[in-house]
C-alpha cells in the first residue's frame, strides 16, 4: 500500500511539473544545480538590468560569467582536496540576480523553501495514508551577492532563516551593522575602509576642497556618506558639493552635474562612488564641456582598474586615482577558464550565451532562427586564443568566499563529527547559527596568499592597491600601481603624473595658503575657505588668524612673522643736513678767531679802545660760543653732550646780546642824560658795564643749573618722530631729552635780551655814527630779528616731517650762525678792515669832555631836523644853543 501511495504521488507531481513547465516556463527562474552532500547557494549578476518591464538584459561576461565560473572552479578544487572536507562533496544552487535587487530577492526564496513549514495535513494517498514528499534541497550558506543593494535585500531574508552569507564584492558600510545583518560576512573590506583610504589619499595630495559624486543606491550613497563622515572627523577637508546621480537619469542630467561641479571650480578633486555606466557618462559630459584635464577624479573600487568606463575617454580620465581591494590573478583559474568549451561546460546553463557574446557568433538552436548578420559558431573557438581575455578582478574574492565557507564547515565537522566520514547526524541539518560562529573564526591563506579572516562585524581587513591612469610619457598607457593601503597609506608620489605628464600635484583647494605676513579671515560655515588679509602698518602675524602690534621700539620683519628692533639713527657728520651748518660754523669760528687775534694784537690802538675793549671781548666770546654750539648739536648725543647743549645753546646768544644790550643802554643813557644835564650818568665805566653784562648772563646760567637739578641731562631714543606708514622707513632717533618747547625756553631769555636791545637801538637811532657803534648795533639787531622771525615758522612748520630732527637741527644751527655772522660782520669786520688796511686812520684824536660830546651830538641832531624841514618846504631859523 505504501509503495502504491508513493507511486501515485510521484505520478501526480510529474503531471504538476509538466503543467507548470508549459504554463510558467517564462517566469520560473533558471539556475545551476551541482549535486553534493552539502549545498551552497550562489548569487551572481549573470545578466545586466533589463529595460522597463523586463527583469534581465544582456549577459555580463566578466562580472557575471567569470565570477560564477570562479565559484564552480573553487568547488572543483575543494571537492578534489583530500584534506579539506574529506568524503564530503560540496554542491551548489547558483542563481542569476540580473543586477536588480528586487529580482534577486525573488530568486533567493529558492534558498529558504526547504525551511518553510508546509501544512500537508489535507493531502492523502488513495489508501488514506499521508503522502511521502521529498524534502527540497537545503542550502546551508550563500556565496554572494555582488552589488551591495542586492546583498542588503537578500541578507534581510536569509537572517530570518539563519543562513550565513559571504559576499565577494559588496562593500557598503551599512552591511557592517552586526545588529541588522548578523549573518552577513564578506571577504572584501567595507567602503568605510575604502573611504578612509580615499581620505588619506586626498590629504596626501594636499587637497582640502573636493566634491563627491554618488550613484543613487546603497553602494554610492553609503560610500560617500562614509567618506564625508571620516573627512569630518579627521578635519582639514571640506566638501564643496555632494551630488547624487539618479538611478534613472534624464537626458542632459550629466551635463547639469558638470555645470554644478563648475560652480565650485576650485574643487577640482572629485570623489566618485558610482557604477561603470555613470562613471563613463560623467567623463563624456566633462569632455563635451571641454573640461578635459580640469577634474581630478578619485574613484572607488567600482572604477578600480577597469578599462570599460574610460574607453575612448582616456584623455579625460588621465591622472585619475582609483582604489581596488588588493588582489592577484589566479593562474589556476585562467587555466581552468580558458579550457572551457561548449562540450565540457554543460553544467553552466548560460555558457552558450556567453560563447555567442564572446566570439561574436550565433549558435544554431532548435526553433530559433539565426541572425544573418552574425557568423555561425563552430564550437572550435577557444577563449583567449580567439577572443580577448583578462581575469575579472573579483575572481580571487569569489574563490576565497567559497573556501571560507568550506573551512568553516571543515572545522565544524571536526568538532561535531569527531572524525567520522561524511556528514554525521549532528550536521544534518547544519545549524546556521553555529556555522556562522565557525565562519567568523576562520583564518587561512587565500588563493592569492593573503590572509582571509573576519572581524566581529564580518568584515575582511582593509587591503587596497592604489592605481593611477597614466597616458603621457609612458610606452604602455594604462593603470599603474602607485601605492598601497593597509590600515595606513603608502603612496609613491614620485610615480604619479598628471595631465600632460606633469609631475606636480595639481591643487584642489578652496583658498590657497596665505602669503607670509597675511592672516586668514575664515569664510563662515566653510572651514577650508578663507580670505587673506595683510597685517599692515606695524602689525605682525601673531598666529594663523590674528595680527598684533609690534612693541613701540620694534617694527615687523619683512615677512611680518615677527618683530625686529627699529634701527637707531642720529645726525651724521657726513649728512647734507650737517655739512652746511658745520661749514658756516667753521668759517665763523675762523673769522671770530681772526677778529679776536687782531684785537689782541692791536689792543691799545684807538679803534680797539674806542670800541670798548672789555665788552667787545665778551661779545666776541659769545659769538664764538654761538658758532661752537653747531658742533654740539650735531655730535652723537650722550649725557655729557646733552649737558653741554643745555649750557651753551642759550649761553652764547645770552653773552652776545647781554653785551650789546649793555652797550646800547649806555649810549642811550648818555645822550638822554646830556639833554638834561652835563653830568654823566652812572654806571658807564668799563667795570660797571662788565658787571651789568655778567648780571644778565648769570640769569641764564641760573636757569640752566635749575634745569639740571630738576631734570638731569640724559639721552633718549624717540621712536615716534620717524614712524611713517611704511615700517621699513621707521627709525628711532637718538637725541637729547630736550623737547621743542624746552629748546625754545632755553633760547627765550636770549630772545628777550635781543628784543630789548633792538628797542634801545631804535631809541638811539639819532646818535651820530661816530658815537660808540649805536647805528651798527641797530642794524645788527634789525637783521637778527628778521632771521629769528624766519626761524620760528620753519622750525615749527616741519614738526610733521619725517626728517623733522634733521631740518630743525639745521635750521637752528644755521639761524644761530647767521645771527652771529651778522653781529660779527657789522660790528667788527669794518674795524678789522681799518686796522689792517688803513692803519693811518687808526690814530689818536683830540679828547673832548662829556659836555663837548653832548653839545656836538645836539648840534648834529638840530642839523638833521633842519635838513628835514627844508625838504618839507619850510625854513625856520633858530638860535644856536650849543655854545
Amino acid at each position: 500500500m505504501k509503495n502504491g501511495c508513493v507511486n501515485t504521488l510521484n505520478v501526480n507531481l510529474s503531471k504538476m511539473l509538466r503543467g507548470c513547465k508549459d504554463v510558467c516556463s517564462e517566469t520560473q527562474p533558471h539556475s545551476i544545480k551541482i549535486e553534493g552532500d552539502i549545498t551552497l547557494g550562489g548569487l551572481f549578476p549573470v545578466h545586466s538590468r533589463g529595460p522597463a518591464g523586463v527583469p534581465c538584459g544582456e549577459i555580463k561576461k566578466e562580472k557575471g560569467i567569470h565570477r560564477m565560473e570562479a565559484m564552480m572552479y573553487a568547488l572543483d578544487q575543494i571537492n578534489s582536496d583530500p584534506d579539506l572536507l574529506p568524503n564530503i562533496t560540496l554542491g551548489a544552487r547558483i542563481l542569476d540576480t540580473c543586477s536588480r535587487d528586487t529580482y534577486a530577492l525573488e530568486q533567493s526564496l529558492t534558498f529558504v523553501q526547504a525551511l518553510i513549514q508546509k501544512d500537508n495535513s489535507d493531502v492523502r494517498c488513495s489508501n488514506g495514508e499521508p503522502p511521502i514528499i521529498p524534502k527540497p534541497e537545503r542550502v546551508v550558506g550563500v556565496i554572494g551577492a555582488s552589488a551591495s543593494s542586492v546583498s542588503i535585500m537578500v541578507a534581510n531574508v536569509l537572517r530570518l532563516f539563519a543562513i550565513p552569507q559571504i559576499s565577494y564584492a559588496s562593500t557598503a558600510p551599512e552591511l557592517s551593522d552586526n545588529n541588522r545583518y548578523d549573518f552577513f560576512s564578506r571577504v572584501v573590506p567595507p567602503d568605510s575602509f575604502q573611504a578612509q583610504a580615499m581620505v588619506d589619499i586626498v590629504k596626501a595630495m594636499g587637497w582640502n576642497y573636493v566634491s563627491t559624486l554618488a550613484s543613487e543606491g546603497n553602494y554610492g550613497e553609503s560610500g560617500v556618506d562614509a567618506f564625508v563622515q571620516i573627512s569630518r572627523e579627521a578635519g582639514g577637508l571640506c566638501i564643496a558639493q555632494s551630488i547624487k546621480i539618479p538611478r534613472e537619469p534624464r537626458p542632459g542630467e550629466f551635463e547639469k552635474i558638470i555645470k554644478r561641479l563648475m560652480e565650485t571650480s576650485n574643487a577640482r578633486g572629485v570623489i566618485i562612488f558610482a557604477n561603470e555606466d555613470d562613471i563613463k557618462r560623467v567623463l563624456e559630459a566633462a569632455k563635451k564641456a571641454n573640461l578635459t584635464g580640469h577634474f581630478l577624479f578619485v574613484g572607488s573600487d567600482s572604477w578600480g582598474a577597469k578599462n570599460s568606463p574610460i574607453l575612448n575617454l582616456e584623455d579625460v580620465a588621465e591622472g585619475a586615482v582609483t582604489i581596488l581591494p588588493k588582489r592577484a590573478s589566479i593562474d589556476g583559474f585562467d587555466q581552468y577558464f580558458t579550457t572551457r568549451s561548449l562540450e565540457n561546460n554543460r553544467r553552466n546553463i548560460w555558457f552558450a550565451e556567453f560563447w555567442e557574446d564572446d566570439f561574436k557568433c550565433k549558435l544554431t538552436r532548435p526553433g530559433i532562427r539565426g541572425n544573418s548578420g552574425l557568423r555561425k559558431c563552430t564550437g572550435e573557438e577557444r577563449i583567449s586564443r580567439d577572443s580577448a581575455y583578462e581575469q575579472e578582478g573579483k575572481v580571487q574574492f569569489v574563490i576565497d568566499a567559497v573556501y571560507a565557507m568550506a573551512h568553516a564547515l571543515h572545522s565544524m565537522h571536526n568538532d561535531l563529527c569527531l572524525g567520522s566520514m561524511g556528514v554525521c547526524d549532528k550536521m544534518d541539518p547544519v545549524d546556521g547559527r553555529m556555522l556562522l560562529s565557525y565562519i567568523r573564526a576562520i583564518n587561512f591563506n587565500g588563493s592569492a596568499g593573503t590572509g582571509v579572516m573576519f572581524n566581529e562585524n564580518g568584515d575582511a581587513p582593509g587591503r587596497y592597491d592604489i592605481f593611477q591612469y597614466q597616458l603621457s610619457n609612458t610606452t604602455n598607457p594604462g593603470y599603474k600601481v602607485i601605492g598601497q593601503w593597509t590600515n595606513h597609506l603608502r603612496l609613491n608620489a614620485e610615480d604619479m603624473q598628471w595631465s600632460g605628464g606633469d609631475k606636480l600635484v595639481p591643487d584642489s583647494v578652496c583658498s590657497f595658503p596665505c602669503e607670509s605676513g597675511e592672516r586668514k579671515r575664515m569664510v563662515k560655515g566653510v572651514p577650508c575657505c578663507w580670505h587673506c588679509e595683510l597685517c599692515d602698518g606695524y602689525q605682525y602675524l601673531l598666529d594663523e588668524f590674528n595680527c598684533d602690534m609690534c612693541p613701540f621700539d620694534m617694527r615687523p620683519t619683512p615677512n611680518r612673522t615677527g618683530c625686529r628692533p627699529t634701527p637707531i639713527i642720529k645726525l651724521e657728520w657726513s649728512s647734507p643736513w650737517a655739512i652746511i651748518p658745520v661749514f658756516l660754523a667753521v668759517m665763523g669760528i675762523l673769522a671770530t678767531s681772526g677778529v679776536i687775534i687782531t684785537f689782541i694784537r692791536f689792543n691799545d690802538t684807538p679803534i680797539v679802545r674806542a670800541s670798548g675793549r672789555e665788552l667787545s671781548y665778551v661779545l666776541l666770546t659769545g659769538i664764538f660760543l654761538i658758532y661752537l654750539i653747531t658742533f654740539l648739536m650735531i655730535a652723537e648725543p650722550s649725557t655729557v653732550v646733552c649737558a653741554f647743549r643745555r649750557l651753551f645753546l642759550g649761553l652764547g646768544m645770552c653773552i652776545s646780546y647781554s653785551a650789546m644790550l649793555t652797550k646800547t643802554n649806555r649810549i642811550y643813557r648818555i645822550f638822554e642824560q646830556g639833554k638834561k644835564s652835563v653830568t654823566p650818568p652812572k654806571f658807564i665805566s668799563p667795570t660797571s658795564q662788565l658787571i651789568i653784562t655778567f648780571i644778565f648772563i648769570s640769569v641764564q646760567l641760573l636757569g640752566v643749573f635749575i634745569w639740571f637739578g630738576v631734570i638731569p641731562p640724559h639721552t633718549t631714543v624717540d621712536f615716534d618722530e620717524l614712524r611713517p606708514p611704511n615700517p621699513e622707513y621707521a627709525r628711532g632717533i637718538l637725541k637729547c631729552d630736550m623737547s621743542d618747547l624746552s629748546l625754545i625756553g632755553c633760547l627765550s631769555y636770549s630772545m628777550v635780551l635781543m628784543v630789548t636791545c633792538t628797542v634801545y637801538a631804535i631809541k638811539s637811532r639819532g646818535v651820530p655814527e661816530t658815537f660808540n657803534e649805536a647805528k651798527p648795533i641797530g642794524f645788527t639787531m634789525y637783521t637778527t630779528c628778521i632771521i629769528w622771525l624766519a626761524f620760528v615758522p620753519i622750525f615749527f612748520g616741519t614738526s610733521q616731517s619725517t626728517e623733522k630732527m634733521f631740518i630743525q637741527t639745521t635750521t637752528l644751527t644755521v639761524s644761530m650762525s647767521l645771527s652771529a655772522t651778522v653781529s660779527l660782520g657789522m660790528l667788527y669786520i669794518p674795524k678789522v678792515y681799518v686796522i689792517i688796511f688803513h692803519p693811518e686812520q687808526n690814530v689818536q684824536k683830540r679828547k673832548r669832555s662829556f659836555k663837548a660830546v653832548v653839545q656836538a651830538a645836539t648840534v648834529s641832531t638840530h642839523l638833521s631836523q633842519k635838513s628835514s624841514d627844508k625838504q618839507n618846504g619850510e625854513t625856520k631859523v633858530e638860535p644856536d644853543r650849543s655854545q
